[in-house]
């Protein structure tokens, strides 16, 4: 086993997996900086530079993996995929559907998401139940290194378009960038555990789709993904020294989603708890609870989600996002 922090363990499970399949290209906005060590290794041929131009380089990445490349591209942040949507919606999501599957568009968006910091609902947004709507797109959104380099192997094998979100709080590439200059007043509650941690030697895809439980419990299942993680970790322990004991379940990819683990968790506990970065409105939590209506689950639910614009204002952001004091409230108002 090795210890690798969060985004050092995707660049070298993507390594990996390039030294093995020459069809595999990175391209994107500034990556001949931030994936230097990509670039020094296999060259500008396989490690492209592009316009800011989000709309143009996902559309040739889409074009790209039809004629037989399998491209990672990386948008800067995930706020600013809009502007590609069409290339994914329209394109790579559906070819394979509407060619009978003799096209597909295997390709890897590799994204930030996700707030704590300070930068407003414009740069810090998480948005997977809204990529998750679309069919034929897979969402990747792990939590751990070990997942991270895991989860990218997989990508890289995945017959279809997948988005990888990676997790700013996460990743120590990002809370560089982010500390510097004059943010030196702006904190980080970065889940340790998250952001650096032991890896296996050799990387093994974990399969898109399987959730994880991460924390055996009796009395309510915590349901979440990437920093929700362990802020439900955080949130059992607290609970447990109410006499509260929670299962915690690291879901992992939002799409698609592992309704089998999802159901047993809950009729070990008879009690669910969602908690999502994300909008509260028709995201993830609404989906894991209509997964349950559906399979005549007579328990308890509620969620802990991100509820409308993350504001601007630190402090206001901080009431915004999900806590682990919002996640104790929540089970509090469960078990009573």
């Amino acid at each position: 086993m090795r210890r690798m922090g969060f985004s050092e363990a995707i660049d070298d499970a993507l390594a990996s997996a390039m030294a093995e399949d020459e069809k595999i290209v990175v391209f994107g906005e500034d990556v001949h900086t931030i994936r230097r060590n990509l670039l020094v290794r296999f060259g500008e041929e396989r490690v492209r530079a592009t316009p800011i131009s989000e709309s143009a380089f996902v559309g040739a990445a889409v074009a790209a993996a039809m004629a037989g490349l399998r491209p990672v591209v990386e948008v800067m942040l995930v706020d600013f995929i809009g502007t590609a949507m069409d290339a994914l919606l329209n394109h790579a999501a559906k070819v394979d559907a509407f060619s009978g599957g003799k096209w597909s568009a295997p390709l890897v968006v590799r994204s930030a998401c996700g707030g704590g910091y300070g930068d407003g609902g414009q740069h810090e947004q998480c948005l997977w139940g809204w990529l998750a709507h679309i069919p034929g797109l897979a969402v990747a959104v792990p939590s751990t290194p070990a997942d991270a380099g895991g989860l990218m192997a997989a990508a890289l094998r995945h017959p279809g378009p997948v988005v990888y979100l990676e997790h700013k709080l996460l990743s120590e590439t990002w809370l560089e960038f982010l500390g510097k200059g004059g943010r030196k007043t702006v904190r980080f509650d970065v889940p340790a555990g998250g952001a650096c941690g032991r890896v296996p030697a050799r990387w093994t895809p974990i399969p898109i789709g399987k959730a994880a439980v991460v924390r055996d419990g009796a009395d309510v299942s915590l349901l979440s993904v990437v920093v929700g993680v362990h802020r439900c970790l955080q949130a059992a322990d607290a609970l447990q020294r109410k006499g509260v004991s929670a299962e915690v379940l690291d879901i992992r990819t939002v799409s698609p989603l592992d309704a089998e683990t999802i159901r047993e968790s809950a009729g070990r506990t008879g009690r669910v708890v969602v908690v999502d970065e994300d909008y509260e409105g028709f995201g993830l939590s609404g989906e894991v609870a209509a997964l349950l209506l559906e399979s005549e689950f007579r328990g308890r639910f509620a969620r802990v989600c991100t509820t409308g614009t993350i504001p601007y204002s630190r402090a206001l952001e901080d009431a915004t996002l999900p806590s682990t004091a919002r996640i104790v409230e929540a089970v509090e108002r469960l078990v009573r």
